[in-house]
């Protein structure tokens, strides 16, 4: 076929995958010629594009894209939630080369204005219900903007070149590759949560994001993976390269629902999908009935392995995985079918080495709490830094060795167990939440003297946030009034659920904030619970973006 990066390669490296295994470009190609009419991808509401569909619509949008002056190696911005539009435009951004660099639709502020600067980017793709929040930040590179969505002719602002997403319909054939895509060049740069400093952009090869795809062996091309959560986000990019480098198909919706899950399992034929643990609790709430086990489900990897994974297999009859990752990485530890223990996240895959070491990197015993540190065999398999921050990439991979910051314990039959976590971090129902970013909003507003975000353990599982705030000389903090003041400051899923007030903050003799007293004292008597105040803080509704795009209409 023209215009595929590269033929087939004899590598001298078999560990490294071919072009035409990992690279989308040649995978999308090929596949659009072995099975062009199988189905890739159904949307939410119900229409679907077979692999020649989908190539040929990515294409189009590719040619646009290149029309609008993006390049082979030029990062490109978008923001966009779970839709047709989110899907060809980022394979249009890989088929011609380029780096896909996409952004929580919830972030604003500082947030969004960090994202922006890390990323380098002139193109921004966004949401048109999100242009608006650009008005408030520095755009730090950008000079050009693609508004799509309802009223998206109307999001015009100054100092920006404008596109109209007509252009991504218009019927053109990109213009031929400067050179091969490889699969060690970058594929895509997905922000992670920072930890003592700003959210970082993880670098991803072709190589990196394909691993992970091949790394979970039980799922094969006839299978249908529901990727419910969003593709800025690993979890749900990963899974739909998962499938299209199987040359399988994916369920493409916009977000997790517990009253619809068993519904939207059945319409859109599921087999699989990767299950939050603290979404478990909702599901298994649900009364039981004799449609528990009328669905196509058939494996489900739960992450982690919460507290009724073996009530859920065996109420709903499907097969039950976990596994340990993070953005950084592909896979690396994978549990067997039907784990026997709880907690467990399984044992390094094939082509993985896993360490526990202490804080000097030394091995310790099993059975012992240290720090996980993880390699592969194979080059590119797993990032290999942040963008822009060569100082945060020498700390990660220090002495060699990829350093997760998370504390682990292995027991004698090499299984290994997530303990805590060592870096200052935040998960939140499946969001990582940086207490930094969180504590630097929270210190903007004019009665907070200093602040300390930590995480306190929630009924659901994972994370809540508490902002332990101490005020200025002569001011008041009114709790719920401070939520009201971060509402359009933060993201929904960032906003503190307990707010505690204290005269001063428990410091060391350096006057660095001691965290962990924070986190021993939990909820402490005094914590006020917004929540328990009635003050809900909930994900922003955007507008729909449509059906599928220009296939089928």
């Amino acid at each position: 076929m023209q215009g595929t990066s590269a033929a087939a390669t004899p590598w001298s490296d078999p560990r490294v995958l071919a072009p035409e295994i990992c690279v989308l470009r040649d995978v999308l190609d090929r596949n659009a010629v072995d099975i062009p009419d199988k189905v890739f991808v159904r949307f939410d509401d119900g229409h679907e594009w077979t692999y020649a569909q989908t190539r040929a619509t990515v294409r189009r949008a590719a040619a646009a894209l290149q029309g609008m002056g993006v390049a082979q190696g030029d990062h490109v911005l978008t923001w966009l939630p779970n839709s047709p539009d989110a899907l060809r435009i980022w394979f249009a951004i890989n088929y011609i080369g380029a780096v896909y660099v996409p952004m929580n639709i919830a972030w604003r502020g500082q947030v969004l204005e960090n994202a922006v600067r890390i990323s380098g980017a002139k193109l921004l793709i966004s949401h048109a219900g999100l242009v608006d929040r650009l008005r408030d930040i520095d755009r730090c590179a950008l000079t050009d903007l693609l508004p799509i969505g309802p009223d998206a002719g109307d999001k015009r602002l100054s100092g920006f070149r404008h596109h109209d997403a007509a252009e991504l319909s218009v019927s053109a054939e990109p213009e031929p590759l400067q050179q091969p895509i490889m699969p060690w060049d970058n594929q895509m740069i997905i922000y992670t949560s920072g930890t003592t400093g700003p959210s970082k952009g993880v670098l991803c090869t072709y190589m990196h994001c394909a691993s992970s795809a091949l790394a979970f062996a039980p799922l094969t091309a006839d299978d249908r993976n529901l990727v419910n959560l969003p593709l800025f986000h690993m979890s749900g990019t990963g899974a739909v390269y998962r499938m299209l480098v199987k040359g399988g198909s994916i369920a493409l919706v916009k977000s997790f629902d517990t009253r619809s899950f068993w519904d939207t399992v059945r319409r859109t034929q599921s087999t699989y999908l990767t299950l939050l643990g603290a979404m478990l609790p909702f599901l298994l709430k649900e009364p039981p009935g004799p449609g528990d086990r009328d669905h196509t489900l058939r494996v489900v990897n739960i992450v982690p392995l919460a507290d009724g994974f073996r009530e859920f297999g065996e109420r709903f009859g499907v097969e039950v995985y976990t596994v340990f990752n993070m953005t950084e990485t592909s896979w690396p530890i994978i549990s067997e079918r039907a784990p026997e223990t709880l907690g467990t996240c399984g044992r390094p895959r094939p082509g993985v080495f896993a360490r526990i070491v202490d804080e000097n990197d030394v091995e310790i015993a099993p059975g012992k709490t240290g720090e996980l540190v993880l390699r592969t065999d194979a080059p590119w398999a797993m990032s290999h830094g942040y963008y822009g921050n060569p100082e945060a990439t020498a700390r990660a991979w220090r002495n060699g060795w990829f350093h997760t910051g998370d504390a682990f314990r292995q027991n004698e039959r090499g299984e290994f167990f997530f303990v805590d976590r060592i870096k200052d971090a935040i998960r939140r129902r499946g969001e990582n939440i940086s207490s930094f970013e969180v504590e630097a909003a929270i210190n903007a507003h004019p009665d907070v003297r200093e602040v300390a975000v930590v995480g306190v353990p929630s009924e659901f599982g994972e994370d809540e946030v508490l902002a332990v705030v101490a005020p200025g000389a002569g001011r008041t903090i009114d709790a719920a009034a401070l939520i009201e003041w971060l509402r359009p400051r933060l993201a929904h899923f960032m906003i503190p659920r307990y707010i505690r007030i204290m005269r001063e903050l428990p410091k060391t003799p350096t006057q660095k904030v001691q965290k962990h007293l924070l986190r021993a004292d939990g909820l402490a008597s005094d914590a006020w619970d917004r929540e328990a105040a009635g003050l809900r803080v909930r994900r922003e509704k955007l507008a729909s973006l449509g059906g599928a795009g220009d296939i089928g209409r």
